[in-house]
């Protein structure tokens, strides 16, 4: 390997090259169509991502070429890989690493798009189609990044590790992607330095995310005809009524975070219905069940299984005293006495997740922030209330998570999905940077 000090480092990786991007990222979003993650109609295949990746980096390779890098191709899945590429450095224990750059997407329609979703084109600085914000544009430029430290062999103190997984789109089947690397102890090595996990977007930090707790609220009343609605318990009314009291005492016991400000969350912890489900029947007819569901996003200063046992805490709560909850009109009613009946509601919960606050005394902050406004002209770190739940899995292993992302937010999962190749270059120089930071 030649030498290379701090200084000159960044002079040898240089810039983005653009038609070898292009070229790649074009082969990765022609396989986007078969790794679409939406089960159990579409499982996607990610090897068809793999061979393009591998394509580019074996020639590199200890193994094949006769080149500087280590690649492990580990599948737990068939046709289901995750790719570890390492560029080895001087000092043991030393090391960086970006993950999270995964190889499925969400699902597309082409009818939907101005579009193909399914090749890349170019319009100007775009570069459309589905995955090149989230996450293949992505996966294209840190592998050009491992082809180009592998061509240029700086000798680097920092071993360089690039993660690229599978199953990030979907939480319902375990075992494939990134926990499971965890879980075999195939990164353990990553938590001796900062770990980038590349995977947001708008080219600034995001130091925080949220928390999920999917809910649903079951009301079961008593059906009756509307025009008698004294022998009726409406559910409907009933629901309202409940969701209003427990998002009150949901507020009142999770307030804003004085912790919010210093990260910068654009919400506080919320809690509110998104979809609403009853069994039909005709409008004069009062029905017997309804269901509310939504969601609660949290911030990570709460705990998720305090809150959970909060809102069973209100539902029991108003189930007990159910007379006493507001009621709508001179004859709507909760109780009925004389039938022994009374209004009831539950509540369930789907899979959970929590929130991730980053680090920000660690040496990894620093860096990504020093090197965000090198490059960009100016540092912004923000949080959101989105979730990316395997971050928190990896920062409760003992990783020092940071991250960040050059893709679009407004384009994220959305129709006409578009990066821009200069927010891409942007990112690979911001990458160059922090290698060259964490030399010294």
């Amino acid at each position: 390997m030649a030498s290379s000090t701090t200084d000159d480092l960044k002079k040898t990786l240089g810039d983005l090259d653009k038609d070898s991007f292009i070229s790649l990222l074009s082969k990765l979003i022609g396989e986007a169509k078969f790794v679409q993650n939406n089960p159990p109609d579409l499982i996607p295949q990610e090897d068809r991502v793999v061979k393009h990746v591998l394509a580019s980096l074996l020639p590199l390779s200890t193994t094949t070429g006769g080149g500087p890098l280590l690649i492990n191709h580990v599948t737990y899945h068939p046709g289901r890989g995750n790719v570890i590429v390492e560029y080895p450095g001087t000092v043991p224990g030393k090391v960086l690493s970006f993950v999270g750059c995964h190889m499925d997407v969400v699902t597309a329609n082409p009818d939907d798009w101005e579009f193909d979703p399914f090749s890349l084109s170019i319009d100007g600085d775009k570069l459309r189609g589905r995955g090149t914000t989230d996450c293949l544009g992505h996966v294209a430029l840190v592998t050009e990044l491992m082809r180009r430290l592998a061509q240029t062999k700086p000798k680097l103190k920092s071993t360089v590790v690039v993660v690229l997984i599978a199953n990030e789109e979907n939480s319902s089947i375990s075992g494939v992607g990134v926990d499971a690397l965890v879980k075999d102890g195939l990164l353990n090595k990553l938590k001796d330095g900062p770990l980038f996990w590349i995977d947001t977007a708008d080219k600034q930090p995001c130091i925080g995310t949220g928390g999920s707790i999917p809910w649903k609220l079951h009301v079961t009343g008593k059906l009756f005809h509307s025009g008698l609605p004294h022998k009726a318990i409406n559910p409907l009314e009933l629901a309202m009524e409940a969701l209003k009291e427990i998002q009150s005492r949901f507020y009142r016991d999770f307030p804003p975070h004085d912790k919010e400000k210093v990260y910068g969350y654009a919400t506080p912890s919320t809690m509110k219905p998104t979809q609403w489900k009853y069994p039909g029947g005709g409008i004069n007819q009062i029905p017997f069940e309804c269901t509310i569901s939504g969601d609660v996003r949290l911030t990570p200063f709460y705990n998720v299984t305090d809150v959970m046992k909060k809102l069973q805490e209100y539902v029991d709560d108003i189930n007990e005293n159910i007379t006493k909850l507001d009621s709508r009109g001179p004859v709507s009613k909760y109780v009925l006495p004389d039938e022994n009946l009374r209004g009831r509601l539950t509540i369930s919960f789907d899979e959970t997740s929590s929130g991730v606050a980053c680090d920000l005394e660690s040496r990894g902050f620093h860096v990504l922030c020093k090197a965000t406004e090198e490059v960009v002209g100016h540092v912004k770190p923000y949080s959101i209330t989105g979730t990316l739940p395997l971050i928190r899995e990896l920062q409760d292993e003992g990783f020092d998570v940071q991250t960040s992302g050059y893709g679009l937010m407004s384009t994220y999962h959305a129709k006409n999905e578009y990066c821009l190749f200069s927010d891409m270059a942007e990112g690979y120089r911001v990458f160059a940077s922090v290698i060259s930071q964490l030399e010294d």
